[in-house]
């Protein structure tokens, strides 16, 4: 549901991806599914190969928000970790988690294969490992969880593999994975297409409506009946508290360089700092013939909306990098993406409370492709009334009680962001905004995002988020609009990019 957010670059984003036609009439359908991501796409696929018909909405073109800005690790090494799953979750929920995200990648490796999706889809070992020697226990301890939760070829190594400087304990967990995420989303919208499912883009759902049918409108004026829908926006957008409470949207860096082929062992990493990095490799074909070798770093996490120092995080980054690979190469890519964390690690996938017939995927906890993948099969068999064991795991109305510490914890941040109605503007008067940059400025009582652009013309907005009420800020690095309370983004002209918003700022000039 999501458009591109800014002006960062992730290798997946020259993929080209069947285009989808745009919404012209109203329609029905057995399920209608609002958003083209790894978690929409995937679920609009498993429907129709059950023989359902499905309408596809999205308001771009599919996986032109988050998943083309993953760096789509398929793990079942969680990254909340075992210990504090089994503590969360019991053991039972562990094993289920462990289970489902298993599953999930031996799901992508089948489906890729039978579609015949070329998708660069790679079976590797990951390695999490203790940042420094005090983390020794805690790996010992993820291990022994691990056991537990049923992966029972997890095993400890002294050391990483091949010529790196990370030395130290870790855990190998066999049988990972890695894909190319837009290629594989590729195939899947060729499958769907010339399947029982109908998809369009350039389709902004602004409302949904639960009900014996539920009716799904768009700003186009069309209106989708079905008997369920699923909504798989990252975020939800039709809802507009419950599960905002429960979840917060981060913002993660990522930096790809090039690197020698034999200077480095393909295989998934992990480190135990706060926040922890995370790497993996990918082969991309050149122009002129051959191949290149690039690693993709990732980490330096913050609030969604609550920092503004990409620069900073991705020089820290590649410093990072850098001192573990010192054969790595110029840096080719920089990113972000946003990552909605639970409060209790995992996804938020099944029926939206309150509602019998709208069904949600949220909550991905970096963990948004295999996640996303588990959101196809979960909602599937729910919405085809079967009986599944990941159904109470992963249901959206599950008090997280024994996560309650980070829920006050999240909730307390959220209500120091409204401090903003009463602080100064960015900047105080609209001259000092140079061209193609953008800041907030007060106004009497209220707050105004204002944008000059690259011919000097200013442009200008409410900077109140329409979803409840937060001062929006201005993100320097991809020139959009960020909500530090619950992860809503709108570009540099005030146009809503990601929910829980699901209008634009108020515009105040044109």
């Amino acid at each position: 549901m999501n458009k591109e957010p800014g002006q960062t670059v992730s290798p997946w984003m020259s993929q080209e991806v069947p285009p989808l036609p745009s919404m012209s009439t109203g329609a029905h359908a057995d399920v209608c599914v609002v958003g083209a991501g790894i978690a929409g796409v995937t679920t609009a696929y498993c429907l129709m190969k059950e023989g359902r018909s499905v309408i596809l909405l999205d308001d771009s073109q599919p996986g032109r928000g988050m998943t083309e800005r993953t760096t789509a690790h398929l793990s079942n090494a969680i990254d909340a970790g075992y210990t504090e799953i089994e503590r969360l979750h019991g053991l039972q929920g562990a094993r289920l988690a462990a289970n489902s995200h298993t599953a999930a990648i031996d799901w992508i490796e089948k489906t890729a294969h039978e579609a015949g999706i070329d998708c660069d889809f790679l079976r590797l070992d990951g390695y999490l490992c203790a940042a420094s020697p005090d983390d020794a226990q805690r790996i010992k301890d993820e291990w022994a969880a691990a056991l537990r939760a049923g992966l029972a070829d997890v095993e400890p190594v002294d050391r990483l593999p091949g010529p790196l400087t990370q030395n130290g304990p870790c855990l190998r967990f066999p049988r990972q994975a890695q894909f190319h995420p837009m290629k594989y989303l590729a195939g899947l919208v060729k499958a769907i297409a010339q399947g029982k499912c109908r998809a369009f883009s350039g389709s902004h759902v602004t409302k949904v409506e639960s009900g014996k049918q539920v009716r799904v409108e768009t700003s186009q004026g069309c209106v989708v009946t079905a008997d369920a829908v699923v909504v798989a926006t990252n975020t939800p957008i039709n809802n507009m508290v419950t599960i905002h409470t429960k979840q917060a949207a981060y913002i993660t860096y990522v930096i790809s360089a090039t690197i020698p082929a034999g200077a480095v062992e393909q295989a998934l990493w992990w480190d135990t700092q706060d926040p922890y990095h995370y790497v993996r490799t990918q082969r991309r074909s050149l122009p002129g013939g051959g191949e290149e070798l690039l690693l993709i770093v990732g980490g330096e996490d913050h609030k969604a909306g609550q920092a503004d120092d990409a620069e900073f995080r991705y020089g820290r980054l590649e410093a990072w990098a850098r001192a573990q690979f010192p054969a790595m190469g110029g840096v080719t890519h920089r990113w972000s993406g946003q990552v909605m964390e639970s409060v209790d690690g995992l996804a938020f996938i099944g029926k939206n409370p309150g509602d019998e017939n709208v069904y949600i995927a949220t909550g991905d906890c970096g963990m948004g492709m295999t996640h996303g993948t588990i959101a196809g099969l979960l909602l599937t068999d729910l919405i085809k009334g079967r009986d599944s064991p990941w159904s109470s795991l992963y249901n959206p109305s599950r008090h997280p009680v024994k996560a309650m510490g980070e829920f006050v914890r999240e909730s307390l941040n959220v209500v120091a962001q409204y401090t903003d109605w009463v602080t100064k503007g960015d900047v105080a008067r609209a001259e000092d905004i140079p061209n193609g940059e953008g800041a907030v400025l007060r106004d009497g009582l209220t707050k105004i995002a204002a944008y000059r652009d690259a011919d000097g013309v200013l442009h200008t907005c409410s900077a109140v988020c329409p979803h409840l009420n937060c001062i929006v800020s201005w993100n320097h690095s991809e020139h959009t609009w960020d909500c530090p309370c619950h992860g809503s983004r709108f570009d540099k002209f005030g146009q809503v990019l990601n929910g829980p918003a699901i209008t634009d700022l108020t515009r105040l000039n044109t």
